[in-house]
């Protein structure tokens, strides 16, 4: 019953926000949009205390600079991880894969609010995309929001990192803060079943600018992955399988996309 009722608080909620946000995408300038995209994601997160009683635990915002841009790297297991970390900032922009602009409207609400659209399955196309719409961003010193696995992840699992995330940070010049969380334990995914208990979102010590490519990816990727890991609650074991943790996969599109690079490049 509790995961029908949230799920009901979910649909409702969300359509509202999109057609409220629809008409302040016609408004000049960002901050209407961008404050009603925060008070939607505020909704959401008390929704899933209140309603799923998924108890959210947010640590190490003592990590994320003050001033300046910074790229927000996160682990991505659930719809609830996005609206969690974006309620936590005044103004984020986010990268996000284009299956989203299937949706009605959302093509629309993802320009106004100066969202980095790209192809979720990666690719040098995305990368050239990913710097072209990042240069506004970078200008006004705003904080960034990326995926780096580029796809939702099965608790417990892992997608591919895409490297796309090190090209930004030579771009940006600026810290990369790795976040780990655990909210896929309660809400996998796009899942309908919630399930209730603890879930962590933190944010980590920033990667500085200066190291190179595989270094880079190999200590993002290990300190996302472990710390998610570190982080699973085995005594309440939610939507998690055990036998799943430490998996890598990877969808089919994403890996008939990437053996084609690798074909044309050998």
């Amino acid at each position: 019953m509790r995961t029908l009722i949230f799920n009901v608080f979910f649909y409702v909620t969300t359509v509202i926000y999109i057609l409220s946000c629809l008409v302040f995408s016609l408004v000049p300038g960002r901050r209407a949009l961008m404050g009603t995209l925060r008070r939607y994601t505020k909704a959401m997160v008390w929704g899933m205390r209140w309603i799923g009683k998924i108890d959210i635990d947010v640590r190490g915002k003592e990590n994320i600079p003050a001033t300046g841009p910074v790229i927000i790297a996160s682990k991505h297991q659930s719809y609830g991880d996005g609206f969690v970390i974006f309620s936590q900032f005044e103004d984020l922009s986010f990268v996000t894969g284009d299956h989203l602009e299937k949706f009605w409207g959302l093509k629309r609400i993802l320009t106004k609010m100066n969202a980095v659209v790209i192809d979720s399955c990666g690719g040098s196309d995305s990368q050239a995309k990913m710097e072209a719409q990042t240069a506004k961003i970078r200008s006004e010193g705003r904080r960034l929001l990326i995926f780096p696995e580029g796809h939702l992840s099965r608790i417990g699992t892992h997608h591919r990192y895409r490297k796309g995330i090190w090209h930004l940070q030579q771009d940006f010049d600026c810290p990369v803060v790795p976040v780990a969380n655990t909210l896929g334990q309660r809400w996998n995914q796009t899942d309908w079943a919630k399930f209730t208990g603890k879930a962590v979102v933190e944010f980590m010590e920033p990667i500085q600018p200066g190291l190179e490519k595989d270094v880079f990816m190999a200590e993002l990727q290990n300190r996302i992955e472990s710390q998610s890991i570190a982080l699973l609650d085995m005594e309440n074991l939610g939507a998690l399988n055990p036998d799943d943790i430490g998996k890598m996969e990877e969808n089919n599109s994403a890996l008939a996309k990437r053996l084609a690079r690798e074909t044309e490049a050998g």
